[in-house]
């Protein structure tokens, strides 16, 4: 994982993999997904795309530090599919993402070794098709000001690159924007520097 306090990793987009071992196939799939009901339903769309196969093993993890993380055999002896997929999540550092193995029996038993050496395979290759990407962890806040402090607040919104999310001139005018973690502290005694300007902090991401 990063050692950045705001930052982490996860997967570049959507991997797809092809391994057969004594005529099982077994076909990896990997996504990014931001919550576990996302996880659940694109496990469900798995499901339905192969619905023919023996078995669909999983695991995912969610959060910075992977905190939240599930893994099922679906089927296979217990160890052999769910936790090798869960294992090649964890050695790579990559959350945020679904890890699907889709398994086709070919007729012959490969043992507990080797199905987990085959899920594990299957996972690890569709974690490499997929690629790996930073991700900033941002925070959104609300910015309301006077039209005279117009100018400092944009001044400020560009020196941090801060992303506008929502904004409204008016008499009071309303600037909604995601500030990277790390730079909170100091985006807010930017702007508070300055009178009559006020901030409403979401502390969530983004």
């Amino acid at each position: 994982m990063s050692e950045s306090p705001d930052t982490y990793y996860t997967v570049a987009g959507s991997g797809e993999s092809v391994y057969r071992e004594k005529a099982s196939k077994f076909i990896g799939l990997a996504f990014p997904v931001g919550s576990e009901a996302e996880a659940k339903e694109m496990l469900q769309t798995v499901r339905k795309r192969y619905f023919d196969a023996n078995h669909h093993c999983f695991a995912y993890c969610l959060g910075q530090g992977m905190e939240v993380y599930r893994f099922n055999d679906d089927g296979e002896p217990s160890g052999s599919a769910g936790r090798p997929i869960y294992g090649q999540l964890v050695s790579r550092g990559i959350s945020d993402t679904l890890v699907v193995v889709a398994r086709y029996f070919g007729g012959t038993k490969l043992g507990i070794p080797g199905l987990i050496h085959a899920y594990r395979q299957a996972a690890s290759d569709a974690l490499e098709n997929a690629g790996k990407t930073e991700k900033v962890i941002t925070l959104k806040i609300m910015v309301t000001f006077p039209y005279a402090n117009m100018n400092h607040v944009m001044k400020i919104q560009k020196e941090e690159e801060l992303e506008i999310l929502e904004q409204s001139f008016d008499n009071e005018c309303r600037i909604s924007l995601g500030v990277r973690r790390s730079r909170m502290e100091i985006v807010q005694k930017k702007l508070m520097q300055y009178k009559n300007i006020y901030i409403l902090l979401y502390n969530s991401d983004k």
